[in-house]
């Protein structure tokens, strides 16, 4: 094992479920950039490798979704995320961008909105430990 995936491994394990949900978003948003340079160069092998990864990764988000606790919201993310993985798989081997560019315009936003969620817990964390700590 290297540093680096030790590393890795090292981040996925010290990762809470928000932490978890931002690295897939990061996997997926990476897959889809490689997919896209896939197309560009003609690569239909990279691209359908590429286009496989990106598919697992919204996989993994749509199953990690809590459809009881999230309601409405979760529902709406499930929904998103069969979308995508339609998108993706409709646009294979077309020779287009298209699909991938609207894909991960959908994934930018969500992932700032995820990322928006961890820095208001952080902060939030953070508030309530100066008020432990300043009693």
């Amino acid at each position: 094992m290297t540093r680096y995936q030790a590393y890795q491994g090292n981040q996925v394990e010290g990762a809470g479920p928000l932490g978890l949900v931002l690295l897939t978003y990061e996997a997926l948003f990476k897959s889809l950039g490689r997919t896209r340079v896939a197309i560009l160069a003609a690569d239909m092998s990279a691209e359908a490798t590429h286009t496989s990864r990106a598919v697992e990764a919204l996989i993994e988000l749509n199953s990690s979704l809590n459809m009881e606790a999230g309601g409405d919201i979760a529902q709406s993310l499930a929904s998103l995320y069969i979308y995508m993985m339609n998108r993706l798989s409709d646009g294979l081997c077309s020779a287009s961008t298209e699909h991938v560019d609207e894909v991960i315009r959908l994934v930018q936003e969500l992932r700032e909105g995820w990322m928006q969620l961890s820095a208001q817990q952080k902060s939030g964390q953070q508030r309530s430990h100066l008020k432990v700590a300043t009693g």
